[in-house]
Parts: C-alpha cells; structure tokens; sequence
C-alpha cells in the first residue's frame, strides 16, 4: 500500500505533456494540477498486491482511494454544481447539490464497488475530526460525495479490498500542492483508449484583465476507444493499432468511465458552476472521448471564493461574477480537462492486472514523431 501524497516516479521521472512538446491552447497555473486554486488539497491511497490468477477477495489488488479537499481539513461549504454526460456510473450526494447549491465535504474517487465502504468512511472521518458544522455531533448528518469507475479489468474488484483505513489514509495525507497523476490512487486499475490510464490534472491562469481567475482540472480517466484517440488535433489511435488492446481477450466493450471534478477561484453560484461543469465534455471530445453507452461521465465543479456563506441562520451576502465574463472560463475549463487527460496518457505506467492482463502505456516516443510528422511539436 502507498498512503498520502506521493510523487509520482515515471519513467525514469515525472513526465507531464508537455515535457514531450505536446502543445496546448491557455497559460497554465504555476503547478499546472488542480491543487493550483489555493486552499485545495488533495490526497491518495494506492493499492498495489499480488500477482498471477484472479482469486476473488485475494488479488491481484489495483486500486485506490483519491480524495479532494476543496478548502483543506476544516468546515467550510463551497457552492457546486454537477452534471452527467451519460450515467452508466455513480456519484453520490449530487442530489443534495443539486438542490442546496453547497458541497459540505471531500469528495473521493474510487473503484466501482467500492463506493458504499468510502462513503461510510468519509462520514466516521468527518465526525472524528470534528469537521461538521455547528450543530452537535449527534445531530449532524452527511452525504457525502463519492464517484467510480470501472477498474475490474486489472484489478480484483469483488474482492472489496479498499477499507476504511485507506480512506483516512487518503484524507489524513490530502496536502496543497499536490501533483500526482498515472497509475495512482483511485486511478491505479483504470484504462483510457485502451492504453494504461489514471488520474491527471491541468489548470489554466486568465490574463489580469479577465480576472486572473484559476481553474483547476483533477480526471480520473477510464474511458475511450483506441481508434478515436487524438492529441494536438491528430488522430494518432489509427496510428497506434499494432499495440496489444487489454480488451482483445475477454469482450468487453472499450468505452469506461470518466469522472471531472473542476475546482475555481472564481466568484461563482451554484447555476454558474452548472453552467462551467458542462464545458467539461468538450475538453474529452478533444482527446477524442464521445460518452458511449456503457460510459459514466459524470462531472462536478466548485468555487473557493464566498467563504463562511453556507451558515444556517440569518442573511448572507455573497459575490458573483457577470454571466457575460464568464467566457474565458469556460474556455479555461474546456483547455484544462484536454490537458488533463493528456497527462494520464503520459504519466501513466504499463500495469499487469489479474490474469496476466496487460495494458500497455501509451509510446512516447511513437507519439512524439507523430506530433512531429505533423508539426504539432513544441520546443
């Protein structure tokens, strides 16, 4: 098991996108990860054990826990919103955002069938650390904010081998600043156009005159078909065809999941954050995401600004940006989640799974020449 937040070692060193010369529209924030919008920390758990046949509750054991803390370790609600491209997946407590405008808590990503263990954890590990409002322990109730996706092709998913401790684990070790992507926490079994996929994260900066607002992307991407991959604006799956798909044995349809969660500093309502969350499908269309059938894209957006506006009592004055400024952020969204699903691509490791299922990483070096071919390099 590795808990907390660790730096990602790959291949060699941590690669991101545009170490390749991979170009991208947008000025990134300074860490160019989600962890960018001050005050968001963001934590892992993962599961690596055994390796050879599946034997259900033993292993071979792929998986995680990712937790996202929009204002750190203390109660303060943000304003959110969601919105789901197709649902053939879950993310629980929307319903609450929906209608109150708030997310009271962390939200974590995990495994398909590992939903209900992280979501009772989340509420042991809210009441322990005292993170709920005013009200008394015993009165204070929760619903809290769990996704999925599908990891079952590399890991032993009925197994149930994420536990509540691994939640804490995440939690406890959530810090600023984080920049982990590839084949860690919640990320560490899934698979994006049937190369090795994970967890990314991007973020873009507006100009001063815009704002200067930040938009931080974190993606779990377990979606898409090889045949429709393209970076930079290139069709490259085509290209990249004779590299074994992990779906070429068992039948299983290539389309997964992809779970968003887009965090700003922007002075955004509830409705405007609704509005921004569903930009993010136009940024997964760049890379050549379509939301099939069997795909859960399920999104969810939150604000950092307005703090201490989510008490139970009284009036509260709040600040919103114009909905005819709000342009350059959705913009900002669409380039971050591209990007963002690029740098899984990237970062993420060739993985063994149960029964020797083998997804491949993505070749660099195949996709740089590529690039170049078509004068899409940079640097």
């Amino acid at each position: 098991m590795n808990a907390g937040s660790p730096a990602i070692a790959g291949r060699g060193h941590f690669l991101r996108a545009r170490d390749l010369g991979i170009p991208f529209s947008g000025t990134p924030g300074q860490l160019n990860a989600l962890g960018d919008v001050a005050g968001v920390e963001v934590g892992f758990t993962t599961l690596i054990e055994a390796e050879g046949p599946l034997i259900e509750g033993k292993g071979p054991i792929r998986t995680g826990v990712t937790a996202i803390l929009p204002r750190g370790k203390r109660y303060d609600p943000v304003f959110a919103g969601w919105y789901s491209l197709n649902g053939n997946g879950e993310m629980t407590g929307t319903t609450w955002i929906e209608e109150a405008g708030f997310l009271e808590g962390p939200v974590l990503l995990t495994n398909t069938h590992s939903v209900g263990v992280v979501r009772d954890a989340a509420i042991a590990w809210q009441l322990q650390r005292g993170l709920y409002d005013p009200l008394a322990s015993g009165a204070v109730w929760m619903l809290p904010v769990v996704a999925e996706t599908y990891d079952g092709v590399l890991n032993d998913i009925n197994g149930m081998h994420v536990k509540a401790e691994h939640v804490f684990a995440a939690l406890d070790g959530a810090a600023p600043a984080v920049v982990a992507e590839g084949n860690v926490g919640s990320g560490t079994g899934m698979i994006c156009h049937e190369f090795k996929g994970g967890i990314g994260m991007a973020s873009r900066r507006l100009p001063a005159e815009q704002g200067g607002y930040l938009v931080g992307v974190l993606v779990q991407a377990n979606h898409g078909r090889r045949a429709e991959l393209t970076i930079a604006g290139i069709p490259l799956g085509p290209e990249l065809d004779d590299i074994p798909s992990p779906f070429n044995g068992p039948k299983i349809e290539p389309n997964g999941s992809i779970i968003v969660v887009v965090a700003t500093d922007a002075p955004l309502l509830p409705h405007q954050l609704k509005r921004l969350v569903r930009r993010v499908p136009l940024g997964i269309a760049r890379v050549g995401g379509h939301g099939g059938h069997y795909s859960g894209d399920i999104f969810l957006a939150f604000s950092t600004a307005n703090p201490g506006v989510a008490g139970r009592e009284g009036r509260w004055q709040v600040e919103m940006l114009s909905n005819d400024e709000m342009d350059p952020l959705l913009t900002a969204t669409v380039q971050a989640v591209e990007e963002a699903i690029v740098n899984v691509l990237v970062a993420a490791e060739t993985m063994v799974g149960i029964n020797g299922v083998t997804v491949h990483a993505m070749p660099l070096e195949r996709v740089r020449a590529l690039l170049r071919q078509h004068n899409r390099l940079v640097g």
